[in-house]
């Protein structure tokens, strides 16, 4: 039991008040420069005073950047990576505590060893496979000799090529796998009582109805927990976006903000830069505000 007295009170609202300082100063800084005009954010140092050009400033970034297409497409993004991500998850953590076959343990730890390779690590691999997603079957045609085979006999030469660049698919398909959802969703897999599952099956549950029915409803709050998390892991993804994304109608919010970037040798257009940044920071801000009190539950919740 932590004992409550009024020195140990005022160093602890002291360090959360010092947390909050540190998280919020660099957005309200933000939000100053945002609402200066082009003069006044080039002031060194610049006035902490904020401006009265807030709204022009969004309303030019807004335009500058084409952020509503863009917006949507942030939203698509994150939203099915999200989903994917939660959906998988389940299903793998559902295969593995729930179903006896050889080497599941081996093939979990094959899972969870995939966090030491972020997407930098596999990049190139990643984006080899999206530009043409049948090129491994490719590969196995050739190896095999079943190409020069087919072509003697039919006269037809096999090139199978389907590329997803610039395509939603190709931009949620490739991050749908999370070794990090595996393992949450495995743990508490793992709390379930057994004779939830045993009464289940005299029920006459199947597996899918069990997984659909029971568990589902029991794991929700994890749902919301982890689909918080990747939707804000989703969302601030650049570099993925920026690699497969030449089309400009697939860009993201994130990666068109270098369009609001200031150009070599002009006077910095700081305050449109700000104002876009903020403008980028609404959503997952509003998922975050939404989900708040379920993210909390999923992660500290103990009582199953």
């Amino acid at each position: 039991m932590v004992e409550r007295t009024p020195i140990l009170n005022f160093f602890t609202h002291l360090i959360l008040f010092i947390g909050f300082v540190m998280a919020v100063g660099p957005i309200t800084i933000v939000a100053i420069a945002a609402s200066h005009n082009l003069a006044e954010v080039n002031q060194v140092p610049m006035s902490l005073i904020p401006g009265t050009d807030f709204w022009v400033n969004l309303k030019t970034a807004w335009t500058t950047a084409d952020l509503g297409p863009k917006l949507l497409n942030s939203l698509i993004f994150a939203g099915g990576v999200a989903a994917g991500k939660v959906i998988i998850s389940a299903l793998t953590a559902f295969s593995l505590v729930y179903f006896r076959y050889p080497g599941r343990h081996f093939i979990f730890w094959l899972v969870f060893i995939t966090l030491m390779l972020p997407l930098e690590v596999r990049i190139v691999p990643t984006y080899a496979v999206i530009a043409n997603v049948l090129s491994p079957y490719q590969g196995m045609l050739d190896i095999t000799g079943l190409t020069w085979l087919i072509e003697k006999v039919t006269g037809i030469q096999v090139s199978l090529n389907l590329g997803l660049l610039n395509s939603y698919p190709g931009l949620i398909l490739p991050l749908v796998a999370t070794a990090t959802g595996t393992f949450l969703y495995r743990q508490f897999f793992l709390t379930i009582p057994d004779e939830l599952t045993e009464a289940a099956r005299m029920d006459g549950a199947g597996s899918l109805r069990f997984f659909f029915d029971i568990l589902l409803p029991l794991s929700r709050t994890n749902m919301a927990a982890l689909g918080t998390i990747m939707f804000l892991w989703a969302w601030n993804q650049y570099l993925w976006p920026l690699l497969i994304t030449t089309d400009p109608s697939h860009a993201t919010a994130v990666t068109e903000l270098k369009q609001l970037i200031p150009n070599v040798g002009g006077l910095p257009e700081w305050h449109i830069a700000m104002a876009g940044t903020l403008i980028v920071m609404i959503p997952p801000l509003l998922v975050v505000v939404l989900m708040q009190r379920w993210f909390v539950r999923g992660l500290i919740a103990t009582e199953k």
